[in-house]
C-alpha cells in the first residue's frame, strides 16, 4: 500500500523498506545507508512521521543530517515537505505530538502490567526451557524449528541457547 502510494506520486522513486522495529536508529540499517547516500536535491519520502522516527531527538538528527547533505524529506499521510519552511516547522509540531503520544502509550503499557503483576495476572517472561535438552538436540543435528516445536518454545529461544555455547 505505501510502496504504490509512494510510486504513484513519484514514478521514479527506488522503493526501499525496512521491516526493523526499533525506538531509536540503532539496529536500522535501511534508514543509515539511505541516510549516508542521499545527495542535494534527494528526497525522502515516508509513509507516516511514526515509520521515520519515534523521538524528537532522532527525528531533529535525521532532519539536520539531510538539510547538510541538501536533500529534504516528505511524509505523504500528512502531506509534509521539509523543503519548504512550512514544511520543516509542521514537522518539528508532529514530531514532538508523536514523541508525547508514544511516552503516553508506554507509560499505560507499564500501569496495566503494574495491575496485572497486583492481580497475579501478570508472571512476566516464562521461565527458561532446559538449556541442555536445547544443547543435546543441537548436538544431535536437529534443526531449531523442530526443537522448538518439540519443547514449545521459539526458535530464537533455541537460537540464543546456541549462540550462548
Amino acid at each position: 500500500m505505501q510502496s504504490t502510494a509512494i510510486l504513484a506520486k513519484y514514478p521514479e522513486a527506488i522503493v526501499r523498506e525496512e521491516k526493523a522495529s526499533a525506538t531509536t536508529m540503532n539496529g536500522r540499517e535501511m534508514l543509515s545507508i539511505l541516510l549516508d547516500v542521499m545527495s542535494k536535491g534527494d528526497k525522502l519520502v515516508v509513509w507516516k512521521l511514526d515509520r521515520l522516527a519515534r523521538n524528537m531527538n532522532d527525528l531533529c538528527s535525521i532532519v539536520e543530517r539531510l538539510e547538510t547533505k541538501g536533500a529534504s524529506i516528505e511524509i505523504l499521510d500528512q502531506a509534509i515537505d521539509t523543503s519548504t519552511p512550512s514544511g520543516k516547522a509542521f514537522l518539528q509540531i508532529l514530531g514532538v505530538f508523536a514523541e508525547f503520544e508514544t511516552n503516553l502509550r508506554r507509560e499505560r503499557q507499564l500501569a496495566g502490567i503494574a495491575k496485572a503483576k497486583k492481580e497475579g495476572k501478570y508472571k512476566g517472561r516464562p521461565t527458561a526451557h532446559n538449556k541442555g535438552r536445547i544443547k543435546d538436540m543441537l548436538a544431535e543435528g536437529m534443526s531449531h524449528s523442530a526443537i522448538a516445536k518439540e519443547l514449545s518454545c521459539s526458535t530464537k529461544t533455541v537460537q540464543r541457547v546456541e549462540k550462548k555455547e
